[in-house]
């Protein structure tokens, strides 16, 4: 059986499938982000699902993807804690952008992810291709949840947001300086924290002016800084993936219009779509 893995930062998606590669498991753990969370603390997050727990000594193939996998540090130590708990199998991890790929297409495109981070690749139709180099939530991660995250509190303290999406703002987190300072600055997980603030767009009954104005920016930064990158961008479909895709599909489609730039899928969820890419290409024994 092969265990197949789809992991974020703020949580991570497992299917179990048999010999014919049909679905037997689906099952979810918090994020498992190896740039962002110790080995210890990954571990413990795996083995607290008690379903993956019964697994461990069965399973004969985990293929892990992954946000934070894309550089050789952490991949290895992720690939180290699934080792040492499925110790009869044959591990593979690699980064989250290729899970997208195979989810979003199967011909030459771009493919965008924007969830918890956001990334872009080319995929030629063979071999991905990455122009720029992710350096996380800190210094990139344009349009992602904790970009827009960033993005609300800036505005609440520097008192740019409308006074009454503000108030609603109160009530909704904490927003206490040293709470916010922890969180950021000491506690593990800054990025997820800070994209938890992003559910206030998103689960707003409307897409007002403001909201609209926030979301539209960071589109076109990503567009400017991850997707314009490729000299292939004006002559391939453009494939988003993540919650912040999906509930941006109308804003997307907008900012790409200046560009000249087509459109193509957008997943919300990439697990279902690697379930249908094993089907066709992998095979699971």
């Amino acid at each position: 059986m092969i265990l197949i893995a789809d992991g974020g930062s703020t949580k991570c998606d497992w299917v179990l499938l048999d010999d014919s590669c049909e679905k037997v498991l689906k099952t979810r753990t918090k994020g498992l982000n190896p740039a962002v969370v110790e080995p210890d603390e990954l571990e413990s997050r795996i083995r607290e699902n008690t379903e993956l727990a019964g697994l461990f000594a069965t399973v004969t193939k985990v293929d892990f993807y992954g946000a934070g996998c894309g550089t050789p540090s952490p991949r290895a130590s992720l690939y180290a804690v699934l080792q040492n708990l499925f110790m009869g199998a044959k591990i593979s991890v690699q980064e989250d952008v290729a899970a997208a790929v195979y989810a979003a297409t199967d011909k030459p495109g771009i493919v965008c992810i924007l969830g918890t981070g956001s990334n872009s690749c080319y995929y030629d139709g063979k071999n991905i291709h990455m122009e720029v180099d992710s350096l996380g939530y800190a210094l990139m991660d344009e349009a992602s949840g904790n970009y827009f995250g960033k993005r609300l509190i800036r505005d609440y303290f520097y008192k740019k947001m409308p006074e009454k999406l503000a108030k609603e703002f109160e009530k909704r987190f904490d927003l206490n300086t040293d709470v916010i300072k922890l969180n950021v600055y000491k506690r593990p997980n800054p990025n997820t924290y800070l994209a938890s603030f992003a559910e206030f767009i998103f689960t707003s009954e409307e897409v007002n002016g403001y909201f609209y104005k926030l979301i539209s920016e960071g589109i076109f930064k990503f567009i400017e800084n991850k997707i314009l990158c490729y000299k292939e961008a004006q002559h391939v479909p453009i494939h988003f993936i993540g919650s912040i895709a999906h509930f941006s599909e109308d804003i997307i489609r907008d900012c790409m219009k200046p560009y000249h730039l087509e459109l193509g899928n957008i997943i919300r969820r990439p697990i279902d779509g690697l379930i249908d890419y094993y089907k066709r290409n992998e095979g699971c024994k």
